[in-house]
């Protein structure tokens, strides 16, 4: 019965998803998106952009293009092969230039891998202990209960849930690839396709 419930949680979930594509104005400069804007990772030559006030500057990330300021939404992301990644999603107000930490103070509600094995939700930056690494992550968010979730997407378990969030303003799903680390971690993470089984 217990196997049922998480498994019937991430269903009910995934019915509210949502296509979401990569914004190329927010990426940060080292960043290299996929033409259909489904897959971002990181390069190691900084290209010479135009630093619009949307482009990250330090923080090697990028925002999706769309935007949600009310009922529900869910996306997944593929993460197999990284040892370093943070997912998420961010408000429209986010301080975008210099360096910022991820936290819901900044408007940021994140979860990130880092090390290949340390999980961490960034409020307050509380450590997650996954039974096994997730390959795939869900990310559902519900605007006026102020809920953010993520989801081991395999497994149908939950990994954590921000709850209790005031949103006011749009949110935009959040990604950062983190540095390839000299090719250890140079796996794009991928917006996939959401299957209900």
């Amino acid at each position: 019965m217990k196997k049922l419930l998480p498994e019937f949680e991430l269903k009910r979930v995934q019915q509210y998803a949502v296509d979401v594509t990569l914004d190329p104005d927010t990426a940060h400069p080292e960043l290299i998106l996929s033409d259909d804007g489904k897959q971002v990772n990181h390069g190691d030559v900084r290209k010479n952009l135009r630093d619009n006030p949307e482009r990250f500057s330090d923080c090697i990330c990028v925002l999706g293009k769309q935007s949600f300021s009310s009922d529900r939404f869910y996306f997944e992301v593929q993460v197999k092969g990284k040892t370093d990644w943070s997912l998420g999603v961010a408000t429209e107000s986010i301080k975008r230039k210099g360096r910022f930490k991820l936290t819901p103070q900044n408007g940021y509600w994140t979860i990130w891998l880092r090390n290949g094995n340390e999980y961490k939700a960034l409020d307050d930056t509380l450590r997650l202990s996954l039974k096994s690494p997730p390959q795939k992550v869900g990310v559902f968010v519900d605007y006026e209960e102020g809920l953010v979730s993520f989801y081991d997407v395999d497994a149908a378990a939950l990994i954590y849930s921000f709850t209790g969030c005031s949103f006011t303003e749009k949110l935009f799903p959040y990604f950062s690839p983190s540095s390839n680390d000299d090719g250890k971690n140079s796996a794009p993470l991928i917006i996939s396709p959401v299957r209900v089984n």
